[in-house]
């Protein structure tokens, strides 16, 4: 009989474990479905009331303000628009001394594809540099340090501006699938948000050049070995991962952790502000109108390849022949890249 009540009771404490572990773990993906949910919600909403739909949506998960790119169609890609509201949604956080941490996401399977291509194009075509030199930045408030720390959640195309968007932010949380890479090279169009000081900073010189230069893409074992991002989590879970990350920061004192966070970005030799600014300056204020004309250029052969398929021009990559030794160092780098 005292075997079967302390079985009884095991059964009991182990019943009600593993229903609070299902409840929080079914708290942390619901963050996920109310947020889409929301999004619908939203656009059918003011597509009814006759008003574009908002591009960036804003709600709060407790103290944590979640900020959601909401250009699914255009995988997150920021046109003016997106920009503007954009940096009014994290204006609007730094001032809400109820929240001391943002999430910054994108909904519907990508985080951000970089800037509005149709608007680069009709930008190209004018000959004008009116987007990049926005003085808060071209896709958001990227030419300065943020006052609140901001996790962002990494999924599917992180791309171009949409990579500064991340670097940006204090702390990444990446997808497993998730793609990184400033793709804006084949098209001609220089970085202008903040790229190549935050993105040296992070990783280095050498591992910044390669990644510039190149245009390649960087999957998650490359980035997380580089220091490109901080987390690397399953497909569907970078927004849940990240909210819990927040959360995690969060729950510590305030005004300490903002004392050190200001203390790095301050002390940090590409981070201080008069370095920042000043180096933020000349990769905008540097840029040319023979910058211009490729740019008119990259937007037509990327048009053209979307219709016709891949072109053999300078930027392709031709077909070798690998020597046996390099192709064994392929097959390592391949393996190191998926760990």
């Amino acid at each position: 009989m005292l075997i079967m009540s302390t079985v009884v009771v095991l059964s009991g404490v182990m019943s009600r474990f593993v229903y609070k572990l299902l409840q929080s773990v079914n708290q942390t993906n619901s963050v996920c479905r109310l947020l889409s949910l929301s999004a619908v919600r939203n656009a059918e909403r003011e597509s009814q009331e006759g008003v574009p739909a908002r591009t960036v949506l804003v709600e709060k998960d407790s103290h944590i303000t979640l900020i959601g790119l909401n250009r699914e169609q255009q995988r997150n890609s920021i046109d003016a628009n997106t920009a503007e509201q954009l940096t009014e949604a994290i204006s609007q956080f730094e001032a809400d001394d109820s929240s001391p941490v943002g999430v910054l996401y994108g909904i519907g399977g990508s985080f951000c594809a970089g800037y509005d291509l149709e608007e680069l194009e009709a930008e190209a075509q004018r000959g004008s540099l009116n987007f990049l030199l926005r003085h808060e930045g071209s896709v958001g408030p990227t030419r300065r340090h943020l006052r609140k720390p901001l996790v962002c959640g990494i999924s599917g195309f992180c791309v171009a501006g949409g990579l500064e968007l991340a670097l940006m932010c204090d702390l990444r949380v990446m997808e497993d699938t998730a793609v990184l890479g400033f793709f804006n090279r084949r098209l001609g169009v220089p970085l202008s948000d903040g790229g190549t000081v935050r993105l040296a900073a992070a990783v280095g010189y050498s591992n910044a050049m390669d990644i510039i230069a190149t245009g390649r893409r960087i999957y998650s074992g490359e980035a997380r070995r580089l220091g490109l991002v901080n987390r690397v989590v399953a497909t569907g879970t970078a927004l849940g991962q990240a909210v819990n990350l927040a959360f995690s920061i969060a729950k510590f004192p305030m005004a300490s952790l903002m004392h050190d966070r200001n203390a790095v970005l301050e002390n940090a030799n590409a981070y201080n502000k008069q370095g920042f600014h000043v180096a933020s300056y000349n990769e905008v204020m540097n840029v040319t109108s023979a910058m211009i004309a490729d740019m008119q250029e990259g937007v037509k052969r990327f048009k053209n390849s979307e219709i016709k398929g891949a072109k053999t021009d300078s930027w392709s990559i031709k077909e070798k022949t690998i020597p046996d030794w390099e192709k064994a160092e392929i097959e390592i780098e391949k393996q190191k890249q998926k760990t």
